[in-house]
């Protein structure tokens, strides 16, 4: 081996110390090794190549080779990377753990998901753990009790015309509504339905325009708002049920109900108007009623009047009439007696109601004037 260091090319860069100083010429101190202080310092292209396939062999689990250039070529060739029972465990549980990962998954409260096995309804889950093994089950989370909204109108931003309605006295009216809603049965919701927020804008626009083309518009902008509200829910939730669509109106929110913007300055004259209209006739049913009432008062006073008179003559006719009779029995059995008792009564009436003077018969010297104090003067003077 020696002797080979010695060859025809002089000693090798990886030779010993003592070819290298055979190749030294003249008085320079070699104390280095084989290469002469101004050569390069940067290995081998291929040895660093070689360095790097035994660090990923020793990566991949294999053995690394020997520590000569020989020894490292011979590994380097013997095969590629290794696969060994740490590496099939970890890439196993790697596996394990994604579809654990995949199966398992939460539910909040507010929600509920369905289940489907190979895109065929299988169960609902509840709110918590659940369990769908991936990839024969999936599932869909939906928010069950969150309220959803659909705006329908002029604010509703879809059309300009989606709130004009005609009413049943051929008025047009522009309406302005919210429903609220959310999910009840989430099986149906996604197997029965393509498109729910298109569905229930046109199920509620239809139904509305239903309950207004039955009704006057005056009613409808002023007292009907509530009544037509609740029977719009009522008739929205019916027809969504007849779709199986699995979802439940919360409630309808009657915004506003307004006439059209070009008519509305027409409109409110017209209801000036009315109101005028309506406050006149309210002041001349008044007064009728008043006038009426008035007369109706002085008919019932006169007819009690009436039959006041009518019952005070006839019971001064049936006691007249009774005295009568009662005298005409005195008289038949006294007449001289009756008929002077008669006269003496008359005569009391008479002449208590005149200016009396009273002339007695003429004696002796007397004048036959008898003196009258008339008391009865002096008394009503004197009351005065």
């Amino acid at each position: 081996m020696a002797g080979n260091n010695g060859g025809p090319w002089g000693g090798s860069g990886s030779s010993g110390g003592s070819g290298n100083r055979g190749n030294n010429q003249g008085g320079d101190d070699n104390r280095g090794g084989g290469r002469r202080p101004d050569d390069g310092q940067i290995p081998e292209i291929d040895e660093l190549v070689k360095k790097g396939q035994e660090q990923l062999r020793v990566l991949m689990g294999g053995r690394g080779g020997g520590t000569g250039g020989g020894g490292r070529g011979g590994a380097g060739g013997g095969g590629g990377p290794q696969l060994t029972k740490g590496t099939l465990a970890l890439g196993a549980l790697a596996a394990v753990g994604f579809w654990a990962f995949a199966s398992f998954y939460t539910v909040k409260p507010e929600e509920q998901s369905v289940e489907l096995f190979l895109g065929e309804y299988s169960a609902t889950g509840q709110p918590g753990l659940n369990f769908a093994p991936w990839p024969l089950v999936t599932k869909e989370i939906l928010p069950v009790t969150r309220e959803q909204t659909e705006d329908i109108g002029v604010g509703g931003g879809i059309s300009s015309d989606a709130g004009l309605m005609l009413t049943g006295d051929e008025n047009i009216v522009d309406i302005d509504f919210q429903v609220v809603w959310n999910i009840n049965d989430p099986a149906k919701y996604l197997f029965n339905l393509r498109d729910a927020q298109t569905t229930i804008r046109a199920v509620s626009e239809s139904a509305m325009r239903e309950i207004i083309a039955q009704s006057e518009l005056a009613p409808i902008l002023n007292r009907d708002r509530g009544a037509i509200a609740s029977r719009l829910q009522d008739l929205i939730q019916f027809t969504l049920d007849d779709y199986d669509s699995g979802i439940n109106i919360i409630r309808v929110n009657f915004d506003k109900a307004d006439p059209p913007a070009s008519v509305i300055a027409a409109f409110r004259d017209v209801q000036a108007a009315e109101q005028e209209r309506d406050r006149r006739q309210n002041e001349a049913d008044a007064y009728a009623n008043n006038a009426l009432a008035e007369a109706r008062g002085q008919a019932a006073e006169l007819l009690e009047k009436a039959e006041g008179y009518r019952a005070r003559v006839v019971n001064e006719a049936q006691g007249e009439a009774s005295r009568f009779s009662a005298v005409l029995t005195e008289y038949e059995k006294a007449p001289d007696v009756t008929r002077k008792r008669l006269y003496i009564e008359t005569m009391e009436k008479v002449l208590s109601r005149v200016d009396k003077i009273i002339l007695d018969e003429q004696t002796g010297e007397g004048q036959g004037v008898v003196p009258y104090l008339p008391l009865n003067e002096l008394r009503r003077g004197g009351s005065n």
